[in-house]
């Protein structure tokens, strides 16, 4: 069966994937070192992990598998799901796959090599918008209905 992982912390998307899941009738997994209000559907289960690197990440990892989605912002984690056969989706709705993952991987690397090395290049990005939100639902839903094929 189909389950739906969100890696929480920072997360912006955990409303928009609590009501897709619940809408498909799946279990949702929320993972976060804490601080989270936990949701009364009781499809949808908060897991608090201890405090420490990387906790929440490796107990996502430890379970996603085949006909499972992944959301996260976290490129590691993304990777490792994607090698285990999940489905993963980054916040803004992109879809982590085989064929892309390698570079994404190798873009963050130079990224945090890049800002190592110089002081002042430090944060950036662009926020977080309502396009981001909508895409995100538009490729979750899409991605739930491919990992149930998948399983």
């Amino acid at each position: 069966m189909t389950a739906v992982y969100v890696d929480a912390d920072a997360c912006p998307v955990k409303a928009e994937a609590e009501k897709v899941t619940t809408r498909h009738g799946l279990q949702l997994f929320i993972v976060s070192n804490g601080g989270l209000r936990p949701s009364p559907h009781p499809l949808v289960q908060t897991v608090i992990v201890p405090d420490g690197p990387d906790v929440a990440d490796m107990w996502i990892a430890d379970r996603a598998g085949v006909g499972d989605v992944v959301v996260t912002g976290d490129i590691p984690l993304a990777a490792k799901c994607v090698e285990a056969g999940a489905r993963v989706l980054k916040h803004n709705g992109e879809a982590l796959t085989r064929a892309n993952i390698g570079n994404v991987l190798a873009t963050r690397d130079l990224m945090t090599d890049l800002r190592a090395a110089d002081p002042f290049r430090q944060g950036g990005g662009k926020g977080f918008t309502k396009a981001d939100r909508s895409r995100f639902l538009e490729a979750l839903e899409r991605e739930i209905r491919a990992a149930q094929r998948d399983s």
